[in-house]
């Protein structure tokens, strides 16, 4: 083989191999990726199916059930305008409570109950997850701009 030629391979077997590793780079980071979805987002049937995905909001009030001595418990986390039934299993950060925000990470049951890997509470007073804010503040405007013309359904997927 001439020099030309050599360079040319050498050249497009670098290219095939950056090639491929970029591809597996981004199969693998597909993978790990988490969505947010808002709670809305899952009662209009919006959310990846058959993977772990991120929902967050508030814990609505009054709605923490837990048996004395059971790591099992179930709540509702709310962003102003939908619920979302969670079940989770474990110990819970010690900011969680009624009324503060959460995210939880899992995936959605048959059942329509949100099944929680892993609860994430905010961590001061005045923090709240980006997603979760942006989510709050977009529902609460639909609210207020609501009063007008009456109060805002919580969607279906069956819509």
């Amino acid at each position: 083989m001439r020099p030309r030629q050599q360079r040319m391979l050498a050249v497009g077997l670098v290219i095939v191999g950056v090639a491929t590793a970029t591809g597996l780079t981004l199969q693998a980071m597909k993978d790990s990726m988490m969505f947010f979805v808002s709670v809305t987002e899952v009662a209009e049937g919006k959310y990846p199916e058959n993977r772990n995905f991120r929902v967050g909001g508030l814990v609505r009030d009054g709605s923490i059930n837990r048996e004395a001595g059971s790591l099992e418990m179930t709540f509702l986390v709310t962003d102003l305008r939908c619920d979302l039934p969670v079940s989770y299993t474990g110990v819970l950060p010690d900011l969680f409570r009624e009324g503060q925000g959460v995210v939880a990470h899992g995936r959605l049951g048959e059942d329509g109950v949100f099944v929680a890997d892993e609860i994430l509470a905010k961590h001061d007073e005045n923090y709240m997850a980006p997603e979760v804010a942006d989510s709050l503040a977009e529902h609460v405007e639909e609210q207020t701009s609501g009063l007008q013309e009456g109060p805002l359904e919580c969607p279906s997927s069956d819509s």
